[in-house]
């Protein structure tokens, strides 16, 4: 039984593999109305097609986390890392190229190396709100030490090297929050950095002295926010040899707030978090057995996180910092675990479907925040290749939103290769 489902699968994917080049990029039936789609469950914008604004040989994907804004605030250029690693996790002795690309021409602009990068977050790449079209921050590793470095794009020029990675950074671009990456590795290896570039303290459950830092970019100096000992009472129990980590930190759209995960090992058991930037009025977002997943501002007061819904089963949970108003996002549609984001003007929730069982497609969905109505955009195959060892190289969608909201950038597999694509919206 087993041999002949396995016979099924191959078959399957190989028509799928067949038939596919013909139907990738192209708008969805849903998608190829008029200027501004009409329909009884809610109003769109006309979408393009996808475009591929990368290429082959090497390996191409945006330089940060879904959600991020990877785009100059001119929207010329988006920051992409390439490499020539495909299917598995890269250690820190394996540079890739960190770049632009001009998405006048699609040329890609090598601007330097990173050895402190991995498939999921990239480097962490961010444009600068002090500098929104010509200075980014992203994370390294020098001298054997994790670090972000912040560098002017059109001079190549590193202006100064913080002796933290960041993994968020607030709007206004002087401060960053910063993580364990090191401890990242051993809890939530495709997150972390290879190497020793941080003490990862994997011999104390809770530590008091890491968790959450608030990196001044100014002057290089950092202050511990919160410590992974300070929430030891507000999350489930850890086994003996389970370890709590944080991960997946965003400041809210004013830069007043961050949200961020607590987790622990083994079995990767959630509480979803906010503060105050200055480090006041600690909560909790869900009551237990909710957990947590993937995660959005709104706005500065209400936050979009995905979880279990009463504990029981998946949905894109809308609710206001403090009350417990918790809304479910589109009306029985999207009762799934996607990366959800929203537009800069709030009007819309872009998310996405994990690698189907017995097709492999993603879907790439966009939802009116008035109406909840949700448009399909695209449906992209994920080769079984990039999930041969796990989950080190998967290459989830990771939607993001450019400054202006009239273009949704993602990655995906779906010629074989990891590239970026982008989406235009009239």
């Amino acid at each position: 039984m087993k041999k002949a489902g396995t016979i099924r699968t191959v078959i399957l994917w190989t028509l799928v593999m067949m038939i596919w080049p013909g139907l990738i990029g192209a708008k969805s039936q849903t998608s190829s109305a008029a200027p501004m789609k009409k329909a009884s469950a809610g109003v769109f914008p006309k979408v393009s097609k996808a475009v591929a604004v990368t290429s082959g040989p090497k390996e191409h994907f945006f330089a940060s986390y879904y959600g991020i804004n990877s785009w100059s605030a001119d929207q010329r250029y988006v920051t992409v890392l390439e490499t020539p690693i495909k299917y598995r996790l890269p250690t820190e002795n394996d540079p890739a190229t960190l770049g632009l690309v001009d998405l006048k021409t699609k040329e890609f602009i090598p601007l330097t190396e990173t050895c402190a990068w991995n498939f999921q977050q990239g480097c962490m790449a961010h444009w600068l709100g002090t500098f929104p079209n010509s200075r980014i921050i992203y994370n390294d590793i020098v001298d054997g030490k994790t670090v972000s470095i912040i560098m002017d794009v059109h001079t190549k020029r590193k202006i100064k090297t913080i002796p933290y990675p960041v993994c968020a950074v607030s709007p206004n671009g002087k401060e960053a929050a910063s993580i364990n990456f090191s401890r990242l590795r051993t809890t939530r290896k495709a997150y972390g950095y290879g190497g020793d570039g941080q003490d990862a303290k994997l011999s104390v459950q809770f530590p008091k002295d890491d968790g959450l830092f608030l990196v001044d970019l100014e002057t290089g100096k950092a202050k511990l926010l919160i410590s992974i000992y300070d929430v030891k009472e507000q999350v489930p129990n850890v086994p003996e040899k389970g370890v709590e980590y944080f991960n997946h930190v965003l400041f809210s759209r004013r830069g007043g707030k961050i949200f961020w995960l607590a987790r622990a090992t083994p079995k990767r058991n959630t509480t979803a978090f906010t503060i105050n930037r200055d480090g006041t009025n600690l909560r909790r977002c869900f009551p237990d057995k909710w957990g947590g997943s993937h995660y959005d501002w709104l706005n500065e007061n209400e936050l979009m996180i995905t979880a279990k819904y009463k504990g029981k089963s998946n949905a894109h949970i809308l609710f206001t910092v403090g009350r417990d108003n918790y809304k479910r996002l589109g009306k029985g549609k999207l009762n799934f675990d996607g990366h959800g984001t929203f537009s800069p003007d709030e009007k819309w929730m872009l998310t996405e479907t994990y690698p189907s069982k017995r097709t492999y497609e993603q879907k790439l969905l966009l939802m009116d925040m008035k109406t909840e109505a949700v448009l399909p955009l695209g449906r992209y195959v994920h080769h079984p290749e990039f999930r041969k060892n796990g989950k080190d190289a998967q290459c989830d969608l990771h939607g993001r939103w450019s400054p202006n909201g009239d273009m949704i950038g993602f990655n995906s597999v779906n010629t074989g290769q990891r590239q970026v694509y982008v989406i235009k919206l009239n």
